[in-house]
């Protein structure tokens, strides 16, 4: 695959994988409209899109079960390559075990899943169309993280409450950091300094410092917290509780809280740069609510095909 230079769009669209319907859809960000659906996806939920936004790759939730015997690095999952503008999968990446998360580096060359029942991720190369290196952080990863300048990735390890930093000059793990209890989504704080790190089954967000990969601040939210993401000026953090029905806009700097009920389950979200808004999906209900970040107010709503709306991918 040859990566092009970034191309100039017209509009924003949200990519969104729906799961269970084994199809991944186009949103136009300024009507809130679908305008394309490409199908022939196995059960994907991680998905990341190239700068240029030429390629998208979704990760499966799907196996194959492994024969008697056979070695756990076994390919016996797959991701998909998609090229919207043809409208189609072009392409697919053998991993071994299923993927949650996905993130992708800078450049645009390399695609991190993480594969949850392998302790550890997989490094996919885009050029060469294939995995190139295997690294083991924790029990159970579930997200990952990529620093602006590419040089650094962490990983959530759900399984121990731990972060892995890894140095992708030769994707070694560096360092350990400290989490709370089964972290899952994460983002960096926009001024690189420390992750803010959801704790689903313990109910809290932790702000982790980069510097002495200690929690320096935990915030108790409620139960069975979900997606986390940051407003477009950086002061506000979005959070989905499935448990209670609820988003909670949380000011990280004086614990101040907005809250805006959302029924059933909201459950993936991310705020869509640059438009004042937040796609947050339904885990019960093929829907995406759009909520404008400043008001709290729900602007529209997207009925989906089918399946969930699970982790999205925007381009500009």
């Amino acid at each position: 695959m040859a990566l092009s230079a970034p191309t100039a769009w017209a509009g924003m669209t949200v990519y969104i994988p729906l799961g269970s319907a084994n199809k991944v859809i186009a949103v136009d960000a300024a009507s809130n409209r679908i305008t394309a659906t490409y199908d022939g996806v196995d059960n994907p939920h991680g998905l990341v899109a190239t700068p240029d936004g030429e390629y998208l790759v979704a990760g499966s939730l799907s196996e194959t079960p492994l024969p008697a015997g056979a070695a756990m690095d076994t390919a016996n999952s797959k991701l998909a390559v998609i090229h919207p503008a043809h409208g189609h999968v072009m392409s697919t990446i053998p991993v071994a075990g299923w993927t949650h998360h996905q993130a992708i580096t800078p450049d645009g060359r390399y695609v991190l899943s993480t594969h949850p029942t392998r302790g550890g991720i997989s490094v996919a190369d885009l050029i060469e169309n294939k995995v190139v290196h295997t690294v083991a952080t924790g029990p159970a990863p579930n997200y990952a993280v990529v620093t602006p300048d590419g040089k650094r990735v962490y990983v959530s390890n759900s399984g121990n409450g731990t972060i892995s930093e890894i140095d992708t000059a030769d994707w070694k793990v560096t360092r350990t950091l400290d989490a709370g209890a089964s972290p899952e989504h994460m983002l960096l704080a926009p001024d690189g300094k420390r992750l803010y790190v959801a704790n689903a089954r313990s109910g809290t967000v932790s702000a982790v410092s980069l510097e002495t990969g200690k929690v320096e601040r935990e915030y108790v939210m409620g139960k069975r917290l979900h997606g986390l993401d940051i407003s477009d000026d950086g002061r506000q953090l979005f959070v989905s509780l499935i448990s209670e029905d609820k988003l909670v806009a949380l000011d990280p700097q004086t614990d101040v809280r907005r809250v805006l009920p959302l029924t059933p389950a909201p459950y993936h979200l991310g705020a869509v740069r640059g438009t004042g808004k937040l796609y947050v999906s339904s885990r019960k209900e093929p829907k995406i609510w759009v909520v404008d970040q400043s008001s709290l107010e729900v602007l529209d709503t997207i009925q989906l095909p089918g399946g969930e709306g699970h982790q999205l991918a925007i381009v500009p």
